[in-house]
């Protein structure tokens, strides 16, 4: 998958991330959830930006790695969004499959950098 696509995708889920955001309770514990989500599923998109203009490989791969932990981080509270049943399972199933599909890609995109650097 190419770079821009990949970007396009983590711009997508940022705005998703967004939106489920502002569907969540306004009460204690949404507040709670919302500020983590929103932070941690809307810096994927901006790290993954700073890894392209990196200086150097190990650049590359250190900005790489933090657009994976971001996104793991958004992959556990989409969990437990669900398993709080603060929204419905449906509304958050989708937008947890990309987390899990970015996470693959961002993954093997550190491997094959790594693997680059070194060869």
């Amino acid at each position: 998958m190419k770079g821009e696509d990949i970007s396009d995708r983590l711009v997508d889920f940022s705005v998703r991330i967004i939106r489920l955001v502002n569907a969540l309770p306004k009460n204690l514990v949404g507040k709670h959830v919302s500020g983590q989500l929103l932070r941690s599923g809307t810096s994927p998109g901006a790290n993954y930006e700073e890894a392209r203009g990196a200086e150097s490989p190990a650049d590359f791969i250190h900005k790489l790695r933090i657009t994976l932990k971001e996104l793991r981080e958004s992959i556990y509270w989409l969990k437990v969004i669900k398993k709080a049943e603060l929204l419905p399972i449906k509304r958050v199933e989708d937008i947890s499959n990309e987390a899990s599909e970015l996470s693959k890609i961002i993954a093997q995109s550190i491997l094959t950098a790594k693997k680059n650097k070194e060869g």
